[in-house]
């Protein structure tokens, strides 16, 4: 096979341009390119691996626990092909690192959404599954999330995300020449009025992917723009990068507590 195969079964994945072996078990899964240098900053060590159109892979350790960096572009389908390349090369533990819009009061530019579930407000999902389908985050890495979050002292939200496919009209926002669409100038207001925490454009995508395929999966989001107060300051960005890179590390140091107790799942009976 050639490397520019559109095979999937390729040895080079199309996208990504990564092979086997070269990523870890756990992937963080930022939108932007440039947070790839932001996130490895953080770890022990790491090298990069593929670069190839929005796709950039970085692979090193977190704390002596192996990890790994792809970032996916804006919007879900850019992420599932993500997904669907990482997964067949190896990885099973996908965190998506990004930003976000809150739309609940009390929540601060720079404070962290971690997603519990999805409101499936994308379309790329509904191509792998019928609607009614749940976008849940893992139980595992929800809960290594929030304890990075309690070790690190950042303060945290956890609740329900809604992933859009557009920035503007789809999340309620005036288009070119103040176009507005069907339901946009109530679509905030239900989402609040429902307890939805947040609004972003991957969450649910990767979410609903994942337990299709019987992989983990989760998200962390700084605040950048708070829906209620108009407040909007790219502030915070490395804490949801530290928040992940520290939840993979417990993750792995959870998979090892499982083994060593004979169980299948994580619960509040295992210590770590």
């Amino acid at each position: 096979m050639t490397d520019d195969s559109e095979d999937p079964n390729d040895e080079v994945q199309y996208h990504i341009g990564a092979r086997e072996g070269e990523v870890a078990d756990s992937v963080l899964l930022p939108g932007n390119p440039e947070r790839v240098d932001k996130i490895t900053a953080l770890w022990d060590d790491y090298a990069e691996v593929a670069r190839h159109r929005e796709y950039r892979t970085a692979t090193g350790t977190y704390d002596g626990t192996p990890i790994s960096v792809t970032s996916t572009g804006i919007g879900s389908p850019s992420a599932a092909i993500a997904v669907e390349e990482l997964a067949r090369i190896g990885a099973d533990t996908f965190v998506r690192v990004g930003s976000c819009g809150a739309i609940q009061p009390g929540m601060d530019v720079g404070d962290l959404v971690i997603t519990s579930g999805a409101v499936r407000q994308e379309g790329t999902s509904h191509e792998y599954v019928r609607g009614d389908y749940p976008a849940v985050a893992s139980h595992e890495v929800v809960s290594a999330l929030v304890a990075a979050a309690e070790r690190l002292g950042h303060d945290y939200h956890v609740g329900l995300t809604m992933s859009a496919d557009s920035f503007y009209a789809g999340q309620g926002r005036p288009g070119f020449r103040d176009f507005r669409a069907a339901g946009s100038e109530s679509l905030i207001e239900d989402l609040r009025e429902a307890n939805v925490k947040n609004v972003e454009m991957e969450a649910s995508a990767l979410l609903t992917i994942a337990n299709v395929y019987g992989l983990r999966a989760g998200a962390v989001c700084t605040v950048y723009a708070n829906r209620v107060t108009g407040e909007f300051r790219t502030e915070g960005e490395s804490r949801a990068a530290e928040t992940a890179s520290l939840a993979v590390a417990l993750l792995a140091r959870m998979d090892e507590v499982k083994r060593e107790a004979g169980a299948d799942h994580w619960h509040a009976g295992l210590s770590l």
